[in-house]
Protein backbone atom coordinates (compact mmCIF):
# COMPACT_ATOMS: atom_id res chain seq x y z
CA UNK A 1 0.00 0.00 0.00
CA UNK A 2 1.35 3.40 -0.93
CA UNK A 3 1.89 6.24 1.52
CA UNK A 4 -0.84 8.90 1.48
CA UNK A 5 -0.14 11.87 -0.80
CA UNK A 6 -0.67 15.37 0.51
CA UNK A 7 -0.86 18.49 -1.62
CA UNK A 8 0.24 21.68 0.16
CA UNK A 9 -1.09 24.84 -1.45
CA UNK A 10 0.20 28.12 -0.01
CA UNK A 11 1.79 31.17 -1.61
CA UNK A 12 4.19 31.48 1.33
CA UNK A 13 7.33 29.47 0.67
CA UNK A 14 8.20 29.13 4.38
CA UNK A 15 4.85 27.54 5.22
CA UNK A 16 5.13 25.07 2.33
CA UNK A 17 8.62 24.06 3.47
CA UNK A 18 7.58 23.69 7.12
CA UNK A 19 4.54 21.56 6.29
CA UNK A 20 6.53 19.46 3.82
CA UNK A 21 9.27 18.72 6.38
CA UNK A 22 6.82 17.82 9.14
CA UNK A 23 4.58 15.66 6.96
CA UNK A 24 7.44 13.84 5.23
CA UNK A 25 8.81 12.94 8.69
CA UNK A 26 5.39 11.36 9.34
CA UNK A 27 5.89 9.22 6.24
CA UNK A 28 3.63 11.08 3.81
CA UNK A 29 4.46 11.90 0.21
CA UNK A 30 4.03 15.65 -0.34
CA UNK A 31 3.56 17.95 -3.30
CA UNK A 32 3.82 21.74 -3.14
CA UNK A 33 1.97 24.40 -5.08
CA UNK A 34 2.36 28.17 -4.74
CA UNK A 35 -0.83 28.99 -6.65
CA UNK A 36 -4.05 27.63 -8.14
CA UNK A 37 -2.81 26.55 -11.58
CA UNK A 38 0.10 24.62 -9.99
CA UNK A 39 -2.27 22.96 -7.50
CA UNK A 40 -4.72 21.89 -10.22
CA UNK A 41 -1.92 20.58 -12.41
CA UNK A 42 -0.49 18.49 -9.56
CA UNK A 43 -3.95 17.17 -8.64
CA UNK A 44 -4.58 16.23 -12.27
CA UNK A 45 -1.30 14.33 -12.54
CA UNK A 46 -1.03 12.67 -9.13
CA UNK A 47 -3.19 10.67 -6.75
CA UNK A 48 -3.88 13.20 -3.97
CA UNK A 49 -5.44 12.01 -0.70
CA UNK A 50 -5.54 15.30 1.20
CA UNK A 51 -5.04 18.98 0.40
CA UNK A 52 -3.80 21.57 2.88
CA UNK A 53 -5.11 24.72 1.28
CA UNK A 54 -4.47 28.35 2.13
CA UNK A 55 -7.49 30.55 1.44
CA UNK A 56 -5.66 33.76 0.62
CA UNK A 57 -3.63 33.11 -2.50
CA UNK A 58 -3.06 35.80 -5.13
CA UNK A 59 -4.80 35.14 -8.43
CA UNK A 60 -7.02 32.12 -7.87
CA UNK A 61 -8.15 32.14 -4.22
CA UNK A 62 -8.63 29.12 -2.01
CA UNK A 63 -12.38 28.89 -2.62
CA UNK A 64 -11.89 28.83 -6.38
CA UNK A 65 -9.10 26.24 -6.07
CA UNK A 66 -11.26 24.06 -3.80
CA UNK A 67 -14.21 24.27 -6.23
CA UNK A 68 -12.03 23.20 -9.15
CA UNK A 69 -10.37 20.39 -7.16
CA UNK A 70 -13.81 19.06 -6.16
CA UNK A 71 -14.94 19.19 -9.81
CA UNK A 72 -11.89 17.14 -10.81
CA UNK A 73 -11.97 14.76 -7.86
CA UNK A 74 -15.24 14.92 -5.89
CA UNK A 75 -13.88 12.74 -3.06
CA UNK A 76 -10.69 14.76 -2.49
CA UNK A 77 -10.31 15.77 1.16
CA UNK A 78 -9.24 19.30 2.12
CA UNK A 79 -8.15 21.11 5.25
CA UNK A 80 -8.12 24.87 4.88
CA UNK A 81 -5.78 27.43 6.44
CA UNK A 82 -6.90 31.03 6.92
CA UNK A 83 -5.93 34.22 8.63
CA UNK A 84 -7.82 34.66 11.88
CA UNK A 85 -11.40 35.83 11.47
CA UNK A 86 -12.14 34.97 7.85
CA UNK A 87 -15.46 33.42 8.80
CA UNK A 88 -17.17 33.94 5.44
CA UNK A 89 -14.35 32.09 3.66
CA UNK A 90 -14.43 29.29 6.23
CA UNK A 91 -18.19 28.88 5.79
CA UNK A 92 -17.90 28.80 1.98
CA UNK A 93 -15.08 26.26 2.15
CA UNK A 94 -17.06 24.00 4.49
CA UNK A 95 -20.06 24.18 2.14
CA UNK A 96 -17.68 22.96 -0.57
CA UNK A 97 -16.67 20.04 1.63
CA UNK A 98 -13.60 21.23 3.55
CA UNK A 99 -13.13 19.01 6.60
CA UNK A 100 -11.82 21.58 9.05
CA UNK A 101 -9.82 24.79 9.18
CA UNK A 102 -6.81 26.21 10.96
CA UNK A 103 -6.18 29.87 11.67
CA UNK A 104 -2.68 31.11 10.93
CA UNK A 105 -0.35 31.08 12.70
CA UNK A 106 -1.26 27.48 13.40
CA UNK A 107 0.22 24.96 15.81
CA UNK A 108 2.08 22.42 13.69
CA UNK A 109 1.12 19.60 16.08
CA UNK A 110 -2.57 20.41 15.56
CA UNK A 111 -2.08 20.14 11.80
CA UNK A 112 -0.17 16.86 12.20
CA UNK A 113 -2.98 15.38 14.31
CA UNK A 114 -5.68 16.57 11.90
CA UNK A 115 -3.86 15.10 8.91
CA UNK A 116 -3.54 11.75 10.66
CA UNK A 117 -7.20 11.82 11.72
CA UNK A 118 -8.63 12.71 8.31
CA UNK A 119 -6.41 10.31 6.37
CA UNK A 120 -7.57 7.49 8.65
CA UNK A 121 -11.22 8.10 7.77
Amino acid sequence: MREPNILIVDDQFGIRVLLTEVLQKEGYETFQAANGPQALSLAANHEIDLVLLDMKIPGMDGIEILKKLKEMKPDIRAIIMTAYGELDLIEKAKELGALTHFAKPFDIDDIRRAVKKYLAM
